[in-house]
């Protein structure tokens, strides 16, 4: 069956869903509702019921999803049952914080190497992850067919990396630069804007305190 595509808040949200589900006693009920997710995630049932409607037709009125079906399907439409090879170009602070995280494997990525300008760090192993030149990195891509590139450069950096890598074939980038890169239209990008998010976490502490004065 093809599902419909899901808009960019659905999958943002599903992975909260699968997480939930994950968390459910292996004992406990076969079967599990958009209702009894939504209350579980302070949710509005209706979205939820929407949301997984775009990956699942499993449902059943008055009875829901079988727990472990609806996880395949998340899983399935996330990608997380297909490993896909990444590279990460940058292996500075950011780049190895990205390099040390060990939960990648299980939403369906794995980081084959690193790449690097700076000499002390190429060359070397993080986590098990080979440092290499840049100028290794399109022979690479093409080689192992990489389809998700990481970049944790400074930002003057970014956009000829970007470059390079759409080169050489991959398809879905992971911006962690400070700057919007520029892709052709059939080239996936998410901007990852931490100093964004911090903004809008201190706006909201601050609108906060000062409802309480």
């Amino acid at each position: 069956m093809a599902y419909k595509t899901a808009s960019r808040q659905t999958i943002q949200r599903l992975p909260l869903y699968l997480s939930y589900l994950r968390s459910l006693p292996s004992d406990g009920p076969t079967n599990v509702s958009a209702t009894a997710i939504a209350e579980a995630l302070d949710l509005n049932d209706v979205l939820v019921r929407k949301d997984l409607a775009s990956v699942s037709a499993g449902g059943r009125p008055r009875i829901g999803y079988i727990t472990q079906d609806l996880i395949f399907s998340i899983e399935q439409f996330l990608g997380y049952r297909d490993t896909k090879s990444a590279v990460l170009v940058g292996a500075g602070n950011i780049g190895q914080v990205l390099l040390h995280y060990k939960g990648f494997a299980k939403h369906g990525m794995n980081i084959v190497a690193a790449f690097d300008t700076d000499e002390s760090v190429v060359g070397e192993s993080i986590n098990g992850k080979q440092v290499f030149s840049v100028d290794k990195l399109s022979n690479l891509c093409e080689r192992m067919k990489v389809r998700i590139g990481i970049i944790s450069v400074p930002a003057p950096s970014a956009q000829e990396i970007c470059s390079i890598l759409v080169k050489s074939g991959v398809m879905a980038i992971w911006n962690f630069a400070p700057v919007q890169l520029k892709v052709p239209d059939n080239v996936m990008i998410y901007n990852e804007d931490w100093f964004s998010s911090l903004d809008q976490l201190l706006k909201h502490l601050n609108d906060r305190l000062h409802d309480n004065i």
